[in-house]
């Protein structure tokens, strides 16, 4: 599929990212893979997911685009944090690479425009800038990525477990705003289909769900401490 076919498939569509960490029970590229087939059933334009192993069995599984990325642990530019982990995510069959876009330290010294301009030299796969504040939107609009995403705009933990405020629709309009035609990503935070809904009615080409479809703890927690209230 060449890139403005990938990238114009997303528009309009949910993308369901397929996620587990260390310690927890579903932790094995299989049961991810397995997962992640379910989700193209109910109708996913593509998942995200973290991981080689996971890469490589859910890219056998489904037919549609996977968005790979690789995550060293929780704190600063942990979303495949150099060029190295970018490489190992192509190698594991992700047909777009998922990259902090921040302008934070990276363990390899690189900046981010740095890491982009290499991968655009080497490879043709599709980079998607996982994003903060609108001065990253810029940066990676900038740098050319494909697809520009709000993932890190609430900044905290790198699983979301709480149902509380919602996506990021400040920071959505105004990228989608100052960029229009550009393939604004919305991510995070997005527990419902109305959160979905209202994030493409404010401009989002794509909404990623995570949590809210693929996390049961998480899921199941809601429901346990709505309950006890």
């Amino acid at each position: 599929m060449a890139h403005s076919e990938l990238v114009e498939s997303l528009k309009g569509k949910l993308i369901v990212s397929v996620q587990a960490y260390p310690g927890e029970p579903m932790r094995h590229p299989e049961t991810m893979a397995q997962i992640a087939r379910a989700c193209e059933l109910g109708g996913a334009a593509a998942i995200r997911c973290q991981g080689l192993s996971d890469i490589s069995a859910i890219k056998g599984r489904v037919e549609i685009p996977v968005i790979g990325l690789w995550k060293e642990g929780h704190e600063g530019v942990y979303i495949t944090p150099t060029l190295r982990h970018a490489r190992a995510c192509i190698h594991a069959g992700a047909d777009v690479v998922a990259l902090d876009a921040t302008d934070r330290p990276r363990p390899d010294g690189r900046t981010f425009e740095e890491t982009v301009a290499a991968l655009r030299a080497e490879s043709d796969v599709l980079i998607m800038a996982d994003c903060m504040t609108m001065d990253d939107i810029r940066r990676a609009v900038a740098a050319g990525c494909d697809l520009v995403s709000t993932t890190l705009s609430h900044n905290k933990a790198a699983i979301d477990t709480t149902l509380d405020d919602g996506p990021d629709i400040a920071l959505l309009k105004a990228a989608t705003t100052e960029f229009p035609g550009i393939a604004i990503i919305c991510e995070g935070h997005v527990h419902t289909p109305q959160d979905a809904r209202d994030a493409l009615d404010a401009g989002a080409w794509a909404v990623v769900s995570g949590t809210a479809i693929t996390h049961p703890t998480s899921i199941t927690s809601w429901f346990a401490t709505a309950l006890e209230d």
